[in-house]
């Protein structure tokens, strides 16, 4: 009996383990990810995860044109800044918000949402943006990147932030 007990049990954490194992592996596949800096004296956080091309095509094919995207993997991705900031032409409050995309061949529009926490896409993979909690968007270029960009990544710099995937990037200005 004592040996069926001691058999259960190592047979419960190597289950245990196991499955642990796998869900590690599943969320890495996209890790989290963060880019700080300062604009204009506000400290900038952008958290989101970050997917890896893997020999896709991004834009146009995962990453449709014209629909909305949350602008990373998994949760909708988080842009905190503890500053007022100008986005373009126009104010941002010092906050956190969610950043979506609605990427097109020739001009993106980039979109702060009030909301945060919520997860990028719904079970039918639309987009959990609610469009009425919208406080910013801009209009932005893709510019064609000289070298493949794997993972997607956010820089930060004085004058904005970036958004590097695949091989475009997109720059948001911001003071």
């Amino acid at each position: 009996m004592k040996n069926n007990i001691i058999k259960a049990g190592a047979t419960a954490v190597i289950l245990l383990l196991t499955t642990t194992t796998i869900w590690a592996q599943a969320v890495k596949a996209s890790p989290a990810a963060t880019a700080t800096g300062t604009i204009n004296g506000a400290n900038i956080t952008i958290k989101y995860s970050s997917p890896a091309v893997k020999g896709r095509v991004i834009y146009g094919g995962l990453v449709p044109y014209d629909k909305v995207w949350r602008a990373g993997a998994n949760e909708a991705t988080v842009f905190t800044t503890d500053k007022k900031i100008i986005v373009g032409k126009t104010p941002l409050e010092a906050g956190s918000y969610s950043i979506y995309a609605i990427p097109g061949e020739k001009t993106w529009k980039i979109i702060f949402n009030s909301e945060t926490g919520q997860w990028g896409t719904s079970h039918s993979g639309e987009s959990t943006r609610v469009p009425a909690k919208d406080v910013v968007s801009i209009l932005v270029k893709p510019v064609k990147t000289a070298a493949l960009e794997e993972r997607l990544k956010y820089e930060v710099s004085p004058k904005g932030f970036s958004l590097v995937w695949e091989n475009q990037s997109v720059f948001v200005p911001i003071k």
